[in-house]
């Protein structure tokens, strides 16, 4: 009895030593599973379907992306004009003066580019040195690579050409314009990106309510900005058409064609004894009394009987008074 309770005993420890023993050796087993994952066959790579899966970037395989902010050499012809530009018409006397200037010193400054298909690129910035690089018979221009989107680039193109001076109003004010409505941009944002002030943006706005008679008159120069904001001040389209049609036939000056608007505005009340018919004038009468309106933008009337008589200048504001001392006096 005694040589069986020491086997019993010797077998319960036997056993409780092969416990011990064993429960490291599984704990090291669990610790070898990681150094599998190293040869990148992880169970998640082998089971796509798998709850978790991330698939590995497409961009990973994809050809470098060249670095964008260093300026390179891009053959002329394959670069696409930018159909978001702003300027409508360049100047060909200036373009002729730029292009001469490439020829002499090359390209002072890179356009701007972004990729497109077959290996070719649309203008961002830039179009006056692309073509007068391309007048010049450059065969490459040098350039910078942007990857941006359509709207980034019409922002850009935008933005970069209201900063610049050689846009005319009409073009300055479809660009605000084009900035609001696909931008949402209040004329307060519009003036910090451009850095103008909100008054000039909000008088380039105002232009798209002149008649479209009027604005290529604008667009053409053969009416200025001034003239323009003058003839703003009478509201209805028919008014402003007819106004800019004798300001334009007149040749009136930007501070004419305010007087003659002020007029338009505030027409003089015919007194009770004022004759209905007048005598016709003497036509080189009527010649110098519309040469002096002319020349002063103020309304003019001459009184002539047989070479003596008078001339009678009207201004209805202190401004046309001390305009016209300035005129006739020079003070």
């Amino acid at each position: 009895m005694i040589i069986r309770a020491r086997l019993h005993q010797a077998s319960t420890e036997f056993a409780a030593l092969n416990l011990r023993l064993l429960g490291p050796l599984t704990m090291t087993a669990s610790v070898e599973v990681p150094k599998r994952r190293a040869l990148g066959k992880g169970l998640e790579s082998l089971l796509p379907g798998r709850s978790g899966f991330t698939p590995a970037p497409a961009a990973a395989n994809a050809a470098p992306v060249p670095d964008e902010g260093k300026p390179r050499e891009i053959p002329v012809d394959q670069i696409e004009r930018n159909p978001f530009q702003t300027r409508a018409t360049v100047d060909e006397s200036s373009l002729r003066e730029l292009s001469a200037s490439i020829t002499a010193t090359g390209v002072l400054q890179p356009v701007l580019v972004r990729p497109l298909a077959d290996n070719r690129f649309q203008l961002i910035a830039g179009e006056r040195r692309w073509l007068a690089s391309k007048m010049a018979g450059k065969a490459t221009v040098p350039a910078i690579l942007r990857h941006v989107s359509d709207e980034q680039a019409m922002e850009i193109t935008i933005v970069e050409n209201l900063q610049r001076t050689d846009l005319n109003p009409m073009e300055q004010a479809r660009a605000y314009d084009r900035l609001s409505h696909h931008f949402k941009m209040t004329q307060e944002q519009m003036a910090q990106r451009t850095g103008k002030d909100r008054a000039s943006v909000s008088n380039f706005l105002r232009l798209l309510r002149l008649p479209l008679e009027v604005q290529q008159k604008v667009e053409t120069g053969s009416l200025s900005f001034g003239h323009a904001r003058a003839l703003l001040s009478l509201e209805s389209p028919e008014s402003i058409l007819k106004a800019a049609q004798k300001v334009s036939a007149l040749s009136m000056s930007v501070r004419q064609t305010e007087s003659y608007v002020q007029g338009l505005l505030n027409p003089e009340k015919k007194t009770k004894g004022e004759e209905k018919e007048k005598a016709p004038l003497d036509p080189n009468v009527r010649e110098a009394r519309d040469a002096l309106q002319r020349a002063l933008g103020l309304k003019v009337s001459i009184e002539d009987k047989n070479g003596r008589g008078r001339v009678i200048i009207e201004y209805s504001r202190l401004e046309d008074f001390d305009a016209l001392l300035e005129t006739i006096a020079g003070k």
